[in-house]
This record gives C-alpha cells, structure tokens and sequence, in this order.
C-alpha cells in the first residue's frame, strides 16, 4: 500500500512539474532562510558556553547613582580581583582582563602587531583555554612572562614547543618570556587576544591610579565555590569597595555580578541593571525564521488548494471504489511529506552554497553540522512539522469531499473554506508588509546614521598609534607632516574621537555644589586639536603655541557649559582634580559616541607630553594616496622599529552600528524573501479562483465582456485582501518599529510615507501577481470553457 501512495504521489508530481516546482521551490527558499537563520542563532547563544566552570563564573558589574541618575558599566577597579578572593571565602578564583590594545612584537626578525592584553594568575585555571605549553599555574605568574597563542607562536617561531622559553622583543622597549602557549581562541568566544601578560605587570605599569580605589577600568570575572550560594555572593559584595573608600553622600557605588556565559547575549543596562542586549536581535530573528517557513508553509497549502478542482474527481472516483477518508488523508499526507521532502533537500544544498556569502555578511565562521546526528534528528523533525502544517489543510479537504456531488461536476466550496484560504493570505502578506516598513525604517535610520552632522568632518581623517619613537619625536613628526604634500592638520588624543570613555567627577568650578557628583567625559589632545579635527567653536579658540597659559586652559563643549549653568563660558575657573585653569574655548556639541547615546558634558585639556595615545592626521580632499604615503615615509624614518598602521575615521565610526548595519541588510532579504513567498501564495489563490469561475468568465465574455474587465474582475477581490493585510500590519509594524528606534537617543522621525510607500509596494507586487493569472484566464477561449454544458 505504500508503494502504491508513494507511486501515486510521485505520478503527481511528474503530471504537473511547473506546480511542484513553484511549491517545492516556495517551501525550499522558506526552509533555506530559516536554516541559516537558526544557524545565526545557535552560534549566538553557543558563544562563551564551552567553559567547563560555566556555572560558577560571573563577570562584575558596578552600579553608580549619582547627580539623579543611575549608571552602569563592566570596568571595575584594579585591585578589585585581587581583594575578593582574599576576603570572600565563596570565591574561589578571581582575575582581572584589561581591555585589549594592539601592541607591536618582535623576535628573529619578524615584526607584527597582535592585539592582546593583562590577565591575573588564576585566568587559565577559570576559564576552558587550553594550554599547548606551559601550566595554568605559572603562565601569568611572572612580570617578564607573557602567554601567546598558537598562532603567534607559529608566526614567531614555527610551533609552540620552539616558542617555550623563548623572548620577544615588546613595542621595542622590553623583552619578555614566553611563559606559556595556549590554543587559538575558538570563534564562539567573546573575548578574543593573541596574548596575555601578567597582571602584576600591569600594576607596576599603572601604579599611579590602581591603587585608587575611585578608578575603574578593567573588568573583573570571579568563580564561585561549586557549593556557593550566588545570592549570598551577591549581597556580600554589593558594598565592598567601602572597605577601602568613605562612603559619600552624592555617589555611591554598589558591586553587582551578571552569569560570564550570559554576559556576551545580555550586555546592555536600563537604570543600572542588565536589561536586554544582543539577545533582542537573537529572538527577533529567531521569530523571522518562524515566520519566514510559516509563510512558506501557507503558499504550500494555498497552491495545494488551487489544484483541489483537479484532483477532485480523482477522489470521487476513490472513494466510490471504497477507500475511506483515513486512507486518503495517510495519502495526501504522505505526498506532501514526500514535497517537503524534496524541499529539504534543496534547503540543505541552497543553505550550503550561500553559506560563505551568509559568513561574509555575518562575520561568523558557520558551517552545516552535517556529521552530527543531533542535526539530522533536527531535519527530521523539520520535514515531520513542515510537511504536517503545509500537508494538513489541503488533506483534511480533498478527504472530506462528497463522491456524488464531486462525480456530478457540482463541487462548489463552503464560505468557511473559503473564508480560511483568503485568511491565510492575509496573515502572509501582513507579515510581508510588516517586513517591508521595518527594511525602509532601518534603512533610513541606517542613512540618518551615516549623513547626520556628528560636529566634525569624518571624512579624511586618519589615526595613528602614537608609539615607539614617535612618542618623542612627536614635536618634529607634527612640523615635518605640516609640510608634507597631502596633510592639512596634525594633532593627537589620549584616545581615538569614537572611544572617548573615560570619565571623571573631579570636575568643579565656581558655583558647584560641593557635595554633588557630576559626570564629564574627559580627554588630554594636542595643539590644533579643532582644526584637525574640523570642529565648529561656539565661542573662544582652539589651544595654540601663542598663548603659553592655555596648558593651564579647557576647552568644554555646549553641554558641559549648560550643566556648569553658564551662558558665557570664557575666562571661567575650572579645576580638574589639582588642575586648575581657565576655560579658552566652548565647542559646539559633536558626538564622540554612538547615536544611542546622548551627548554627554566634554572637558579637554592640553597635554603635549603625554606618551601614548593616538595622532589625528587631516588629509586634503582627494590627495589619499599623497597624503598616506607621506605619512608612511615620515613614520618610517621617525619609527622604523614598527610598523606602519593606520584607521579611517569613518570606517571606525562604522564599527559602532556593525550590528545595525547586519539587521539592515538582513531585513532587506527577508522582506524580499517574504513578498516573492507570499506571491507565489496568493497566485495559488489566483489560480484556485480563476479555475472556481471558468463557466462564469466564458459566459461574461460570451455577452460582451472585454479583457480589461475579467482581469478587474478577478484582481479587486485579491486587492481588498492586500489591503486589509495593510490596515492590520501597519499598527503593529509602527508599534514595533517605534520601540527599535527607542534605543537610539538620535533618530529618525517615523513619518507617515514610510507606511504608504510599503503599501503602494505591496499593492503593486499583488496586483502585478493577480494579473498574470487573471489574463491568462481572461484570454482564454469561452468555447473550451462551456464545452461540457
């Protein structure tokens, strides 16, 4: 018997090759799309979850309230680590991570730069890295030691076993040991560095603030004792920096700690407390998928509907000769199991050839896991629940019609079926529409992004890393690169324009109130900062070499003069910590950070001397190449010991909307994706009807009635459906586009065009569907059609 289904099912659909392929084609394309999503997905929510103390590692967090507001951020203090082992008898492990920064190696004449950073001894003993050589214990243990990756041992020396014991040379200033080689960090890791040094080098390197216990910079990650109480940890720690500092009746600070392999999904804060994160784009995605096959699933039902007419005789006839309805519907079933089936495999090698392309845009490494069982158990349970929901409908109906009625050519289909269909065409092109405004609006938030006005020229703007010889050498690299064919302007910054994150509440001026904490983000550059730079002043100057008092002078930018509460800032005395001083210029506000966040107060002071940070170099319009390779020549001969290395401002801005930019171009396919299914769909029900009404057309042309009118005819009912998909969709897309927007402190307005732009598309793409069918059907010959009356 089930050779005979199959043999049927198969003669189907050989019979009518143009249809299963639409349908195999529709449901193969849902499948694909879903398949590569679900893949995004559990690479997401795989990264950092290899760690075999998983359960007991938690990063810290620090809570702030202070000046009405309440603040949250990872970095934490110095000692930090160090303190909570010693005092918590919960905690077995703690370590400090300093933030990675590229430093320049090296050793037998090979010179790179590797990004890499400070780790506490207890590091390789908490988290899953394994060591190729040397032991967790004594990896991080020494201040002349370093541990490099796989990689950079292979770089420098050709394996990790010839890499142990050996030195290299750092940023041409010191030698360090090779005191361990771990494996390559794997890609579904969040934290990723080429090497790592002693943190005990790093606290003799910063000795000057890490002992204050009023400065945060680097994270600090904990292992509880497999019998701690978390909730216990918890509240120990929420007040234990004030073992060390007086409490203070304007800023106080609590410890929080957030799960280490929940960290990297659930990252970002509302009101100081973990509140959403990369996980929003994991579930909308994940929802995307489902409804990207739901869709597809429905054209598959709608054009195994279509067809009903056709196969209606064929169960008559059934049914008459004794088959009962479980027997058609395990065969109807089946041959809609045996479609998706075809779909599947098609899905598989569509997903593997547009894999690397899908890498390309994600920036993963994903691959099908074809060699696991767990992913084939998962296609199985795909064709089951696809070939279930699209096979369901369309079974469920050709088994229950009448054999008397269908034999004698009165088939006619219930309002309630009727009512079902178009419902389900609804429902596709509501989510299609839905898609559409969504691809317009993070499209247009994406443009407003990269053509808002941020108050500087980020276009020709290079950085530099101000190291090695150029640190001394600034002052000659500064006048020699003015005179350099291609630059316009040289300064330099403690950090680059897009990573200004340091913030200070040691700014007071005349009329503060002393027990009041105010946030300002703060930064040291160079003369000929605002020129560089292109930065518009509302008031005063720029520093200059004219004026010897300006390294006693700030400049501050609008917002940090309305929190001062003044209108006019210059010649008012500010003091920053011990620095005291007069403001020399006011800055037009210009946003140094993403357009998620407000701008912020901004103090700058000038400091010449300071020996790291990063150079801003302006290079005339259209003079790149010129005005590179005079800076590449002038860094050869100032620092030959490094490489030379240098960023684009705008492709660094760029980088703060990395996971915009992939939502944006995301929602343009799915949204094509979603139209081209649910088209298919509805020209199934185009079909459906235009089969329902042959002896109507035939007769209307028979009395006179012209093309243009049969094609109105069939069109209008299939563009009242369109449209009510509009009225539904539009609400709940501006409800979900108004909240997305939410999070961006600058935006775009959401304008009402943006809704009738995507129901003229979706207008036109039905109408533009319908109509090939409707003419087909339109021309066709009355004759043939009223043959068999």
């Amino acid at each position: 018997m089930i050779k005979n289904y199959l043999l049927v099912a198969w003669r189907n659909l050989v019979r009518n090759k143009a249809f299963s392929a639409i349908n195999i084609l529709g449901l193969a394309l849902g499948m694909t799309c879903s398949l590569l999503i679900l893949l995004w997905v559990h690479d997401e929510r795989s990264v950092d979850g290899f760690h075999a103390n998983g359960k007991q590692l938690y990063q810290i967090y620090e809570r702030s309230y202070f000046d009405g507001k309440v603040m949250a951020d990872y970095p934490t203090q110095g000692l930090l680590a160090g303190e909570l082992k010693r005092v918590i008898p919960d905690i077995q492990y703690t370590s400090s991570l300093e933030y990675c920064s590229t430093n320049t190696f090296e050793a037998r004449n090979k010179i790179n730069k590797l990004s890499g950073s400070f780790a506490s001894a207890d590091f390789f003993t908490m988290f899953s890295y394994p060591l190729l050589q040397g032991t967790p214990q004594t990896a991080l243990n020494t201040l002349e030691g370093v541990a490099i990756s796989h990689k950079m041992a292979n770089l420098f020396f050709g394996s990790p076993s010839a890499a142990m014991g050996q030195t290299l040379r750092y940023e041409n200033s010191q030698n360090f040991r090779v005191s361990a080689v771990f494996e390559d960090l794997p890609a579904n890791s969040s934290m990723q560095f080429d090497f790592l040094r002693s943190w005990k080098a790093f606290e003799v390197e910063n000795d000057s603030w890490i002992h204050n216990w009023g400065n945060s910079d680097a994270p600090t990650y904990i292992q509880l004792r497999k019998d701690a109480d978390p909730a216990k940890v918890k509240a120990e720690i929420r007040d234990f920096i004030y073992r060390y500092k007086e409490k203070s009746p304007s800023y106080r600070v609590e410890l929080d700690m957030t799960p280490f392999p929940e960290k990297y999904l659930h990252s970002a804060f509302k009101n100081g407390f973990i509140d959403g994160g990369r996980i929003e784009y994991v579930r909308l995605f994940s929802v995307v998928a489902a409804f990207i096959l739901l869709i597809a699933c429905i054209n598959f039902m709608n054009l195994a509907t279509a067809r009903s007419t056709k196969r209606a005789k064929e169960v008559g006839v059934r049914k008459v000769v004794g088959a009962g309805r479980p027997t058609l519907l395990v065969q109807f079933m089946g041959e809609a199991l045996l479609l998706t089936l075809f779909s599947i495999v098609l899905a598989i090698a569509l997903s593997t050839l547009l894999l690397p392309a899908f890498n390309s845009l994600t920036g993963k490494q994903l691959s099908l896991p074809v060699r696991q069982p767990l992913f084939w158990l998962a296609m199985l349970g795909l064709l089951l629940m696809a070939g279930f929901v699209s096979g369901s409908y369309p079974a469920i109906f050709l088994s229950s019609l009448q054999p008397i009625r269908v034999l004698k050519g009165s088939l006619r289909f219930s309002g309630g079926a009727t009512f079902f269909r178009k419902g389900l065409v609804v429902f596709q092109f509501t989510l299609s529409m839905m898609f559409l405004v969504g691809m317009i609006v993070i499209y247009r938030q994406m443009d407003y992004i990269q053509t808002k006005n941020l108050g500087y020229d980020r276009e020709n703007l290079v950085y530099l890393p101000l190291e090695g010889d150029l640190a001394q050498k600034y002052p000659l690299f500064k006048m020699e690169a003015d005179k350099s064919p291609g630059i316009l302007a040289v300064s330099k910054i403690r950090q680059a324009p897009t990573e200004l994150h340091n913030h200070t509440g040691d700014i007071r001026w005349m009329e503060k109130d002393p027990n009041q904490v105010v946030s300002f983000v703060s930064t040291d550059v160079g003369y000929d900062f605002v020129k560089t730079m292109k930065l518009e002043l509302a008031e005063g100057r720029d520093f200059s070499r004219d004026f010897p008092t300006d390294s006693n002078g700030f400049i501050v930018n609008e917002t940090a003069l309305k929190r001062m509460g003044y209108q006019n800032g210059i010649g008012k005395t500010l003091w920053w910590g011990s620095h005291k001083g007069k403001i020399i210029g006011v800055l037009k506000d210009f946003h140094f950070a993403s357009l998620h966040q407000a701008i912020e107060p901004l103090v700058i002071r000038l400091n010449e001397d300071r020996q790291w940070g990063t150079l801003l170099v302006r290079i005339d319009a259209g003079k790149d190449k010129e005005g590179l390779a005079s800076l590449q020549k002038l860094c050869k001969e100032l620092n030959p010991a490094f490489p030379f290395s240098y960023q684009f401002s705008d492709e660094e801005f760029n980088k703060l909307y990395r996971s915009e930019q992939l939502v944006s171009k995301l929602a343009n396919y799915f949204a094509f994706l979603a139209i081209f299914i649910s088209c298919l769909g509805l020209l199934g029900l185009a079909i459906f009807t235009a089969e329902q009404r042959t002896r109507e057309i035939g007769i209307r042309k028979v009395l006179g009635a012209n093309v243009t009118g049969i094609i109105s005819l069939l069109s209008k009912d299939f563009l009242g459906l369109v449209l009510i998909a509009i009225v539904i969709a539009s609400p709940l897309a501006w409800y979900i586009m108004h909240g997305w927007l939410q999070d961006y402190a600058y935006k775009t307005p959401l304008s009402w065009w943006i809704f009738a732009a995507a129901a003229l598309s979706a207008i036109v793409i039905a109408f533009v569907t319908v109509s090939f069918q409707a003419i087909k059907a339109a021309m066709a010959n009355p004759v043939k059609s009223l043959r068999a009356e």
